[in-house]
Parts: structure tokens; C-alpha cells; sequence
């Protein structure tokens, strides 16, 4: 568990090679459905928005190159200057928010990931300890149960002998 803390605690995992890092932070067991149904939603949804960031960055470049000669030949100089820097600014600034929005998505998964396998074994542990525990109890309260039953089976086998015939005669007799 110290060991966990210490990888949180700085950027370079408190002091520990790169290589110890990540072999810490690959586990053994499968992820859950959870999991798994986050990395199935959130990474084609980032790979598309980098995909669309790269998308837009080409075809900026490209309609900047093409553009640049018509507004020059058939616009006076001004103009066409106004409407390369806007267009220019325009597929950078869609570029950028595109691979911004994209890199957020693949770190929120990454460390949602990360989370859950933190997590998980100190829940399944508490888990397994209630369910011992209400296991434990259960099988106490049918001790006492079955106790009190053979009790006052027994109490009822030695008073109903030589207390029946008494009681009855008892009732006859009012």
C-alpha cells in the first residue's frame, strides 16, 4: 500500500525508475465491465477527435495553398491577406481544440483505468470480510436456534411423561 503512495506522491513517481513504474502499474487480473465498456467508449472517441484534429490541421494547409494564388491574382492585396489570417487562425484554433479535446479523453481514461485498479482490491477485500462476518453471525444465530428448539423439545418430552395425566385430571376435576 506504501508502495502506491509513494508512485502518487511526484511527477516522476517519487524518485523510482521509469521501467519500476510501469511494471507497477500493470496488474494481473482482468478488468471489469465497467472497464472495459470505458476504454470501448472513450478511446475511438479520442482517436477520432486526434483523427479530426489532423484532419482539419492538413486541410487548413491545404485550402491555405490553394486559396493564397486565387485571392492574390483576382483580389486586390488586402483582402485576400484579411481572409488568409482569418482562415489561417480558424483551422489552427480547430486544429488545437480538436487534439486538446482528444488528449483529455485518453487522460481521463487513463486515469480512470489507473483509479479502478487501485481500488478494486480494498473493495473486494471489505466485500469478503462482511460477508464472513454476516456468514459468522448467521450460522451463531442458527446455533442459538437450534438450541433453543432441542431445549424445549426436551422440556416438553419430560414435563409432557409425567405432567399430562396431572393436567388433564386437573381439568376434569374443575
Amino acid at each position: 500500500m506504501a508502495d502506491r503512495d509513494t508512485r502518487a506522491c511526484g511527477i516522476y513517481g517519487g524518485g523510482r525508475p521509469m521501467g519500476e513504474q510501469v511494471k507497477g502499474m500493470i496488474h494481473e487480473k482482468a478488468p471489469t465491465a465497467s472497464q472495459a465498456l470505458t476504454v470501448a467508449t472513450l478511446f475511438p472517441l479520442g482517436g477520432l477527435l486526434l483523427v479530426l484534429s489532423g484532419l482539419a490541421l492538413a486541410g487548413s494547409v491545404v485550402g491555405l495553398a490553394v486559396a493564397t494564388p486565387v485571392f492574390l491574382i483576382f483580389s486586390p492585396v488586402l483582402v485576400p491577406a484579411a481572409l488568409l489570417i482569418g482562415m489561417a487562425v480558424t483551422g489552427f484554433l480547430t486544429s488545437g481544440a480538436l487534439g486538446l479535446g482528444g488528449l483529455s479523453s485518453l487522460t481521463c481514461l487513463a486515469n480512470t483505468a489507473r483509479q479502478a485498479f487501485q481500488r478494486t482490491p480494498d473493495y473486494v477485500e471489505e466485500a469478503r470480510r462482511r460477508m464472513a462476518e454476516a456468514a459468522a453471525h448467521a450460522g451463531h444465530k442458527t446455533a442459538q436456534a437450534g438450541h433453543a428448539i432441542q431445549s424445549r423439545a426436551q422440556e416438553a418430552g419430560a414435563g409432557g411423561a409425567g405432567g399430562a395425566g396431572g393436567a388433564g385430571g386437573g381439568r376434569a376435576s374443575s
